[in-house]
């Protein structure tokens, strides 16, 4: 045995032991050393015409590769693994590690009719006759991610009915009716390309990064949160570093500055598919703009994902969606976010028309003008959407300031509500404009028709329930809030009318990727002798 073959071989010995116990780094650099030595030999070895030799040598640099794409794809070091199985794929075309490593890697990336292509040729492949079980797996996980991506069709019954215990579902990335351009709202924003009727799915995406935890009382809270953003922090560098795509999309969303200036992205961009062609990271790491970027486009997971991620109160999260960060703030919304895991799935709250744009709450929009506004600047914009607007004028009438001043001092929330509906027949306030004002005023109306003492007094004086109910949800779509209040309602009156009322409302709120048995499991309804 030659010097060079004996060094091949304990370099190749000492890389799998490394790869066996999961030491990544370290074995990516001696399957590096054992490629170039791999290739300075079979350089040499066409000099000699040796066959044989040659081909050992090709096989044990096919190995080589395919090894270090594994350690790779364990760091998370996408492309870099990529190139090494195209690589080994070079020399062997049917290679069955090779393939089920480079299928896994484009799982990752959301690439999933490429990975379905690996799976199906390692179908080929004589050394997968052992392990045909686990190929099949892969290709059915791809299939029902290829169909979810291209269909929209995802259900996650099953998942709500076990009580959300176990991992969260394995998601698929997809991309509804809409497309990014020009916002008055700000910048740029997301506009629906075609009608969506409520509880329709607009997408679903993964998390650039995300940290999660527990907070605990009110000063280590805060030290918590700073602990978390730096975390964060982090994890956004280091997935900029690793991944020339993910520094390209990020390196396109706003930093505050010079909205009007900014490119309006074509959607082929945010499709997983997209190749990385093109995509250079060689640029400096600009971590000024970085956290700029985060600071204006960060989200924290509402109480509503804590429920769904079975956590508790003080659970906290916050992460980073490229394609949820072009979604700009209305207090008359129309889309809602639920967090799956480390994805988001965004849905449409109400009918959405076609070039419509898609909105959502930054801040609790059930609320007077003057919280709002307030809520608002703390984001660093002014609300101007047509609710604010709106109410600005209508606020200039000194009766509703009287009455938000009163609530505020424990007044009778039932002689509030009957001033402010009287107040909005004399103010000749219609359609529209009832939703607004009933909206800011959600939590009186919510008191009264809790409280069967209230009701008693106040009942016939003011609308029904269901009537302000459906002016709030027109405006702004559905809300967890009255949802409870109308199954509430409906545990006590029941009906048909009700249940469906109820089941409206839950799709827009969690959405129809969820059907009518887990949704009701979600809501609190039981089965009653009338079978609904």
């Amino acid at each position: 045995m030659s010097g060079a073959e004996e060094q091949m071989q304990q370099l190749r010995s000492k890389a799998t032991e490394l790869l066996l116990r999961e030491e990544w780094r370290d074995s990516i650099q001696l399957y590096s050393e054992l490629i170039d030595l791999c290739q300075s030999q079979i350089s040499n070895t066409h000099q000699h015409s040796d066959p044989d030799h040659l081909s050992k040598l090709h096989k044990s640099l096919c190995v080589a590769f395919s090894n270090r794409a594994e350690a790779r794809s364990k760091l998370q070091h996408f492309t870099q693994a990529l190139n090494d199985c195209d690589q080994a794929l070079q020399i062997e075309a049917t290679h069955f590690k090779t393939l089920i490593c480079k299928g896994k890697i484009l799982l990752c990336l959301n690439r999933y009719f490429n990975a379905l292509d690996c799976f199906k040729a390692a179908l080929f492949d004589p050394q997968g006759n052992g392990n045909l079980d686990i190929v099949n797996g892969y290709l059915e996980k791809c299939k029902k991610l290829e169909f979810q991506s291209r269909t929209g069709s995802f259900d996650l019954s099953d998942w709500v009915l076990n009580g959300f215990r176990g991992k969260p579902l394995e998601l698929a990335e997809y991309i509804g009716p809409v497309k990014v351009n020009r916002s008055e709202i700000s910048g740029r924003g997301l506009f629906a390309t075609k009608n969506i009727d409520t509880g329709t799915l607009v997408l679903v995406t993964k998390a650039i990064a995300i940290e999660r935890g527990i907070l605990g009382g009110q000063d280590s809270a805060e030290n918590a949160q700073l602990v978390m953003w730096k975390n964060f922090i982090d994890k956004v560098k280091e997935a900029v570093t690793r991944c020339q795509r993910t520094q390209l999309l990020i390196d396109m969303l706003s930093t505050g500055e010079n909205e009007a200036g900014l490119e309006v992205p074509d959607m082929s961009i945010f499709r997983p598919e997209i190749e990385e062609n093109g995509c250079s990271n060689d640029q400096k790491l600009d971590m000024d703009k970085i956290l700029s970027i985060l600071d204006v486009n960060s989200l924290v997971e509402e109480a509503v994902s804590a429920k769904v991620l079975g956590k508790n109160s003080d659970f906290y999260g916050v992460g980073l969606w490229i394609l949820v960060s072009f979604i700009n703030h209305s207090c008359n919304p129309n889309a809602r976010r639920l967090h799956v895991g480390d994805y988001v799935i965004v849905h449409a709250s109400r009918d959405v028309k076609a070039g419509e744009e898609i909105t959502f709450m930054y801040f609790d929009a059930l609320s007077p003008l003057e919280k709002r506004v307030e809520m608002s600047l703390s984001w660093g914009f002014n609300c101007r959407c047509s609710r604010c607007k709106f109410e600005e004028a209508v606020c200039s009438k000194q009766e509703l300031r009287e009455i938000e001043i009163g609530l505020e001092k424990g007044v009778d929330v039932g002689g509030a509500v009957y001033r402010l509906e009287e107040g909005m027949k004399r103010w000749a306030v219609r359609g529209k404009g009832k939703g607004y004002l009933r909206a800011s005023f959600w939590a009186a109306y919510a008191e009264v028709y809790g409280s069967d003492r209230s009701m008693k007094r106040w009942g016939r004086r003011i609308p029904a329930m269901e009537t302000v109910v459906d002016s709030v949800v027109e405006v702004m779509g559905s809300d967890e809030r009255l949802l409870k209040v109308v199954v509430e309602g409906l545990k006590k009156s029941g009906g048909v009318v009700e249940f469906e009322r109820a089941m409206k409302l839950g799709r827009g709120f969690y959405g129809k990727v969820i059907k009518k048995q887990a949704l009701r499991t979600l809501l609190e309804i039981g089965i009653n002798d009338k079978g609904y």
